[in-house]
């Protein structure tokens, strides 16, 4: 398979009264995406916050009684987008939120669901300063998910602002990597924006980013969301001018659709007008980074005949 049919959310998190009003929300937003033929469904950083609403005010107002109740929603709501996957045939990558580890610690997880079942978990590695003071801890390891779309890598938000990650990455053989996000105003989402662009250049691949929109006074933790979801890939002639292959309009709720030729993005990197990703190791201090990332096979055996990688 070379070409994937993606959806980008721009997502408005809603004070719903209850998980099911939640699940039959994700319901909605997911068959629309696969109706448009999309088969990887990218949701936003902090969507999970959502989650906390149905606990009642009181809990969804209060930041640690929000995270609380959001990490105990995980099962329920991980269930109801595995459930979602199947029965649409499409990859899901679920909104991020606090998930609370064995060892007491609160992390910002992202898990992908595909279609025969299988879930991956990315955790996020740098903390934002907002998220230290909320107690967040950073995670590990960072991992690339063999699908059967692709290689397909996740850096959360300001994972997204380092080079480094996304190239060991792209090193492990990423070509997409999904960028969800979080941010409070629009300066926020342009530093992200601008990060995905790059790493998109830097490694010769597709980034996805999707952000949170809308305002949630209700909420402490993510009161005010700005941004636009995007496809990214490198600039070439032979592919986009821009390196935009789509974008939505800023903070309206909406999916972004792009559609991206994942064999022709393999040859701009061997062969396009320049050689970033090829040319990355003659940079002073270079060094390989595959090492530092995890191969997590989501892939079925029936998948696997002829994949690439």
């Amino acid at each position: 398979m070379t070409g994937v049919r993606i959806a980008a959310a721009q997502y408005h998190i809603e004070p719903l009264r209850t998980l099911g009003a939640c699940r039959d929300k994700l319901g909605h937003w997911v068959a629309e995406a696969a109706g448009e033929g999309a088969e990887l469904l990218v949701f936003p950083e902090y969507a999970a916050m959502e989650y906390a609403a149905p606990a009642g005010a009181p809990v969804a107002g209060d930041l640690a009684a929000s995270l609380a109740a959001v990490s105990d929603a995980r099962a329920p709501m991980d269930e109801a987008h595995a459930e979602l996957a199947r029965r649409h045939g499409v990859h899901i990558l679920a909104g991020s939120g606090p998930s609370a580890r064995a060892d007491g610690r609160i992390v910002n997880a992202a898990r992908l669901f595909t279609p025969a079942g299988k879930a991956g978990v990315q955790e996020k590695l740098m903390m934002t300063p907002f998220e230290r003071d909320w107690g967040i801890a950073g995670g590990a390891p960072l991992r690339v998910f063999h699908t059967a779309l692709g290689r397909i890598g996740v850096a959360i938000c300001y994972d997204a602002e380092f080079p480094l990650i996304v190239r060991a990455q792209g090193e492990a053989g990423a070509e997409i990597v999904l960028v969800p996000s979080c941010t409070e105003f629009v300066s926020g989402w342009h530093r992200v924006r601008a990060a995905a662009m790059a790493r998109a250049l830097e490694n010769t691949c597709v980034t996805v980013l999707s952000p949170t929109v809308g305002d949630a006074p209700w909420s402490p933790a993510i009161d005010r969301n700005a941004g636009a979801a995007s496809v990214f890939v490198p600039a070439d002639h032979s592919f986009s001018e821009t390196g935009v292959l789509a974008e939505g309009t800023l903070n309206r709720p909406q999916w972004v659709y792009a559609r991206v030729d994942l064999a022709r993005l393999r040859k701009v990197k061997a062969s396009g007008e320049m050689r970033n990703a090829t040319d990355w190791p003659a940079q002073p201090g270079a060094a390989p980074l595959a090492h530092h990332v995890e191969i997590v096979d989501l892939r079925e055996p029936g998948e696997m005949q002829g994949a690439q990688g």
